[in-house]
C-alpha cells in the first residue's frame, strides 16, 4: 500500500468521526435504540473473529446508519463462497487490517548477523456487507450470533483471572465489582464452578 492510499485510508476514517462528531453524536457512546439495533461486537459472519479497534466504531456507525439488525459482516468473495451474495446496489463499509510482518530475506539475513529482524507494518482495506444486505446466504449465516449472559461472562472472566493469577501471583479476592451505569453491586463469585 503506498503512502497516499495509507493517508487516504486514515482521511476517510477520520472523516467519518468528525461527520458523526459534527452531526452531535460521539460514535464511541451508545446513540442506539436498543431495540432497534442489536448492538453488540460486530464480528466476521463466516470465521466468528469480532473486530477490533477503529472497525468497531466503523461497523456500529454503518450498521445504525443502515438500521441493519445485525452486526455480522462478511466480504463479497466470503458471501459466495457461502452460497450466497450481495444484492445489487448494496454499498460495502470500508475497514482495515493493520499488522506487521518479517520479510523471508530479512528474517535470514537477521539470523546471520545475530540480530533482531526488522518487521514491516502494513495496513490493509477490505470492503465488508451486513448480512442484512446480502441473500442466499444458508441459515446458519442468518442466524444472529448468541448474546452470552452478562453475569455469566463477568463469571467466566472471574474465573479464568483467578486459574491464571493462582499460577503466578496471589489469587484474586473473593469478591469482584462489575460497574453498572444505574448501580454498583457487588457479586461474589465464591462457589461458581469454572471451567
Amino acid at each position: 500500500m503506498s503512502h497516499t492510499e495509507r493517508q487516504s485510508l486514515y482521511g476517510e476514517v477520520t472523516a467519518r468521526i468528525i461527520a458523526e462528531l459534527e452531526e452531535g453524536r460521539l460514535p464511541w457512546v451508545q446513540p442506539w435504540d436498543g431495540s432497534k439495533c442489536p448492538c453488540t461486537m460486530p464480528a466476521n459472519a463466516v470465521s466468528g473473529r469480532l473486530y477490533s479497534g477503529i472497525n468497531v466504531l466503523i461497523l456500529w456507525a454503518a450498521g445504525i446508519g443502515g438500521g441493519f439488525g445485525s452486526q455480522r459482516w462478511l466480504t463479497y468473495k466470503q458471501a459466495a463462497a457461502a452460497g450466497g451474495n450481495v444484492r445489487r446496489g448494496e454499498k460495502g463499509t470500508v475497514v482495515c487490517y493493520a499488522d506487521r510482518f518479517t520479510p523471508k530475506d530479512e528474517a535470514a539475513k537477521a539470523q546471520g548477523e545475530d540480530r533482531e529482524a526488522r518487521t514491516v507494518a502494513f495496513l490493509k482495506r477490505f470492503v465488508v456487507f451486513n448480512i442484512d444486505q446480502c441473500e442466499g446466504l444458508p441459515d446458519d449465516l442468518r442466524g444472529e450470533a448468541a448474546v452470552p449472559d452478562p453475569v455469566m461472562a463477568i463469571a467466566e472472566v472471574a474465573c479464568c483471572l483467578t486459574k491464571e493469577r493462582s499460577r503466578t501471583a496471589r489469587p484474586l479476592p473473593h469478591v469482584i465489582v462489575p460497574y453498572r451505569p444505574s448501580s454498583i453491586i457487588a457479586i461474589a463469585w465464591d462457589g461458581l464452578p469454572c471451567s
